[in-house]
């Protein structure tokens, strides 16, 4: 990903925060000369230095035959908005988009075992609705076993990580102000989480 200087994150800690607070995201995989795309729940966890990614495709996902051969891109992305020239002091001025982005590469390894994917799916659920975790507990073993002859799970071992944080760095701070007012007042959430991130700059 092309990161201009005034638009990079200050470091890996701040990319990983920001992956487990939008954590739904979209991973990219090479098949038979075209690229393959799913759209999944991540869990994120760091273990002895390395960056670890797990989900779980459903088993008849083509994309699964790939993961293991090829390196995938997980992007991960949220919120943004559309910023209008209007915000700027010059006339001569461009629409543009301000947008948060992370992307990770690494070549996944598929779980195959039932104690393996057990024990991703109970972090799964612990990371997204731990109250959830009593009522799976007590689902049948035959349900369960069941359920995850469904799926294939998997680890990505990040060996690159990349972002950008596009929040009109290159404005002056009374157009900044400006831009965050106006999606301040939007009715959208994604827009008002945005202007967050633009006042912490």
């Amino acid at each position: 990903m092309y990161v201009p200087q005034s638009f990079r994150f200050q470091d890996n800690r701040e990319m990983i925060d920001f992956m487990k607070q939008y954590s739904f995201a979209t991973i990219v995989t090479m098949g038979d000369a075209v690229p393959l795309a799913g759209h999944l729940p991540f869990f994120i966890s760091e273990d002895a230095g390395k960056l670890i990614l797990t989900a779980h495709f459903s088993a008849v996902n083509p994309q699964t035959r790939y993961i293991e051969a090829n390196t995938s891109l997980v992007i991960f992305t949220e919120p943004h908005a559309y910023i209008s020239p209007m915000h700027y002091d010059k006339r001569e001025s461009v629409p543009t988009w301000d947008y948060i982005s992370v992307h990770a590469y690494g070549k996944a390894k598929i779980l195959a075992d039932e104690a393996s994917k057990l024990r991703i799916l109970e972090q799964m659920i612990t990371f997204y609705e731990r109250e959830y975790l009593e009522q799976w507990k007590g689902l049948s073993e035959k349900y369960k076993t069941g359920m995850m002859r469904g799926i294939v799970a998997f680890e990505l071992e990040v060996t690159d990580l990349q972002g950008q944080k596009k929040l009109s760095q290159n404005k002056t701070d009374a157009e900044r102000e400006r831009i965050v007012r106006q999606l301040e007042k939007s009715e959208n959430t994604v827009e008002k989480d945005l202007a967050n991130y633009i006042k912490d700059l």
